[in-house]
Formats: C-alpha cells, structure tokens, sequence
C-alpha cells in the first residue's frame, strides 16, 4: 500500500500562519492513519509569490495543494484519500 505523502511548507510566512500547528500532524494521526501517512517539512514552497492557489500556510497532500491550510483540514483530506 502506497502511503499518503504530507509535505508541510515550513518558509516564514507559513509556519507564522499556522504551519508551526500543522507540522505536529504526526502525534496527531488518529492509530489507524498512522502507518499510511508520510510527513515531511518543506522548506518553501513558493506559492505564497504567486497567489494563485490562495494564502499561507500551505500543505501538498500527494501533490494537492491546500491553502489557509489548517490540522483539520489536512486530516480531512487524507481521510478522503483513504476512502
């Protein structure tokens, strides 16, 4: 089973926006998600440049960008992966 790849942008503007929160997603993994997510900090993801895809903080879920990205968001998504 592939995992679920969480990448955590962790640049200045998200981690004062709310990254700081997000990075713990790992202790905060219900027991049965634990094994089938893999999360990694990100240095910058550079869409805060653009604007494109919306405001800080920014989380990728296998490639997907979520913007104003929050805990319960992203846990939404990855349980929607799931399925």
């Amino acid at each position: 089973m592939e995992k679920i790849k969480v990448s955590i942008c962790t640049g200045t503007a998200c981690f004062v926006m709310g990254a700081s929160e997000i990075i713990l997603l790992e202790e905060e993994l219900p027991e049965d998600l634990k094994d089938r997510v893999e999360v990694e900090g990100v240095t910058c993801f550079e869409e805060c440049k653009t604007h494109e895809n919306g405001k800080a903080p920014f989380v990728k879920v296998n490639g997907e960008i979520i913007s104003e990205a929050t805990l319960p968001k992203v846990l939404d998504k990855i349980r929607e992966l799931v399925g």
